[in-house]
């Protein structure tokens, strides 16, 4: 599950083991751009369908500001890349993300994968109490988006794969809305750091009752305009 994430030898990514719907979490300035871009890069390499494509939406300020980084192995004028579609929107444009799910259906042929850079972060706090009128009302903007995004990828899957991958960022433990990601989302990345300057990523999934269980972890690096992949190890599930 967390090789998704890093550069794999061909045979090693199996999205079809998968949720439809994933979402990984982790503390500021972590790597988490780098982490989706390198599973856009494996979604797409590993389609066997060469006009497949991935989508990825970010904000362009964000993204020309701290933009990701490629694994070691990985040439950056490959035709791979051409697979890639960026799609920018405005950083407090939640609005845009609703719109591009709620005409999902329209589309002739869908993404392998539509990957979400910071998506919580294009929930502005004011902006979402102004629109429905309710101090809770970013919690109310991201309950509709999640309902849209999860049936917009329901439905394509019922024609070929097609996963979503969401991020969002954390100062605590978790996410600041996991109890909101937790109805929609069964499998859930957590990224931490450690004491040596590397970072660890947990995999985590959520049954219908809120527990979670982990099986491995990844630990890597995010060092000389590289992502490394340092290891991963299995783990006692009562960690």
């Amino acid at each position: 599950m967390l090789e998704r994430f890093f550069f794999t030898k061909q045979g090693d990514f199996h999205p079809q083991e998968s949720d439809p719907i994933t979402l990984l979490s982790g503390p500021p300035s972590s790597g988490k751009t780098s982490l989706l871009f390198q599973f856009a890069v494996n979604s797409a390499s590993q389609c066997s369908n060469v006009n497949s494509k991935v989508v990825f939406i970010c904000s362009r300020r964000r993204l020309e500001t701290k933009p990701p980084y490629l694994a070691q192995g990985i040439d950056p004028g490959c035709d791979i890349f051409k697979r890639i579609k960026m799609k920018y929107i405005n950083d407090d444009d939640d609005e845009g993300i609703k719109k591009y799910f709620a005409a999902f259906h329209l589309k002739d042929t869908f993404p392998v994968a539509v990957v979400v850079d910071d998506f919580g972060d294009f929930f502005y706090e004011r902006s979402c109490q102004e629109r429905y009128g309710n101090p809770r009302g970013r919690d109310l903007a991201m309950v509709r988006t999640l309902a849209l995004c999860h049936n917009a990828i329901i439905f394509a899957n019922k024609t070929g794969p097609c996963r979503l991958l969401l991020s969002d960022t954390h100062n605590g433990d978790s996410p600041r809305s996991l109890f909101i990601y937790k109805r929609w989302i069964r499998t859930i990345f957590t990224v931490k750091g450690d004491d040596s300057g590397s970072f660890c990523l947990k995999y985590n999934k959520y049954s219908e009752s809120g527990s979670s269980k982990g099986t491995k972890t990844a630990k890597y690096s995010v060092a000389f305009q590289y992502l490394l992949l340092e290891g991963i190890t299995e783990v006692d599930d009562e960690e």
